[in-house]
């Protein structure tokens, strides 16, 4: 298990971070979007390799427009 934006989800063995953020309809290119794993920002470039450990949490956060 791990935190999924507060939610728990289920974590695959071996589960990426990219594979977590894509059942939220998150994608790698996906342009605005920054991912912290237990506080800590992950790069994007680190999305596809970063294997997530049990009960890691992560927060996916979306820039919005406006004011």
């Amino acid at each position: 298990m791990i935190l999924l934006n507060g939610e728990q989800s289920e974590l695959a063995s071996g589960e990426t971070l990219a594979a977590a953020l894509e059942r939220l309809g998150v994608t790698t290119e996906q342009r605005g979007v920054a991912v912290a794993v237990d506080g800590e920002v992950v790069p994007r470039a680190q999305w596809r390799s970063l294997v997530l450990s049990e009960h890691a949490r992560v927060e996916v956060l979306s820039a919005m427009q406006g004011g």
